[in-house]
């Protein structure tokens, strides 16, 4: 099996200007699934909240939901570096209760956290985890915690100014500790430049082709998601597949084709 990806592997790729795979997992067989196909970074994203668990957006998404999936994932990743996003509240409210949120993480199995934006809390915040040994990935962009905020899924960093404070965000981050950068929905000559002027590693989605790696979301490259995306590409599409398997069970099943004698049992006399 090929060596255990760890934050300092992902610093090395950065160097040798190898590029980075993450993806999204929710549950062991999608854990299973990825950690096989060679992916580096599986992150239990609070994504789950739109793709699995029905809400509108991520701000519902509780600690507990996403311990309970992080438990799932952990059974089934053996080579990719894990990474728990840690949800909206659990870290912008007191360094103390970063600290203990991100610890909890850490104790169900994940190997670094996740956190959004750059401001004065959340930095430091970054510096108490990293202090304690919690590697943090930090996230910048369009942060989907902040979708209030910014009036919806909208492209960041659009004048001048905005891009020169998504630029000392990302220093900012960066020099609190954070091992690597999730860069979200900026345009692509930004991101680029983020990467050139960064230690750590980017990791994008919508930022363009310059980041150091690339993040997608489990549901969106399979096809699974009713939407298409601009930032995303479908590499299959199970979500016609499986609708199409089941209906085709729906109809079996009322008509008396399924089950048969083949798929049932008999006790040999």
């Amino acid at each position: 099996m090929p060596d255990k990806v760890t934050t300092r592997t992902l610093q090395q790729m950065k160097v040798q200007g190898r590029r980075i795979v993450a993806l999204t997992a929710y549950d062991y067989p999608s854990a299973q699934l990825a950690d096989a196909a060679g992916v580096d970074v599986i992150l239990v994203g609070d994504s789950v909240g739109n793709t699995v668990l029905g809400y509108e957006n991520t701000l519902p998404v509780q600690l507990e939901e996403i311990l309970h999936h992080l438990r799932a994932v952990r059974r089934g990743v053996q080579r990719a570096l894990l990474v728990a996003d840690m949800p909206f509240l659990t870290y912008g409210v007191s360094v103390e209760e970063a600290v203990y949120n991100a610890g909890k993480l850490i104790q169900a199995g994940a190997e670094a956290v996740k956190v959004e934006g750059a401001s004065p809390r959340v930095l430091e915040s970054i510096r108490a985890m990293v202090g304690i040994g919690i590697p943090v990935m930090a996230h910048l962009g369009l942060t989907p915690q902040s979708i209030h905020q910014f009036g919806g899924y909208r492209l960041q960093g659009r004048t001048a100014p905005e891009q020169e404070a998504l630029v000392q965000s990302a220093h900012a981050v960066q020099e609190a500790g954070a091992f690597s950068l999730v860069l979200e929905v900026i345009p692509a000559s930004l991101a680029q430049r983020i990467t050139q002027e960064l230690r750590i590693p980017t990791i994008g989605i919508g930022a363009g082709p310059h980041c150091d790696g690339e993040i997608q979301v489990w549901h969106d490259i399979l096809g699974l998601s009713p939407h298409q995306y601009k930032h995303t590409k479908r590499y299959a599409h199970l979500r016609e597949t499986i609708l199409n398997a089941l209906r085709q069970y729906v109809e079996e099943v009322r008509t008396g084709q399924f089950p048969t004698l083949e798929q049932s049992f008999e006790v040999k006399s």
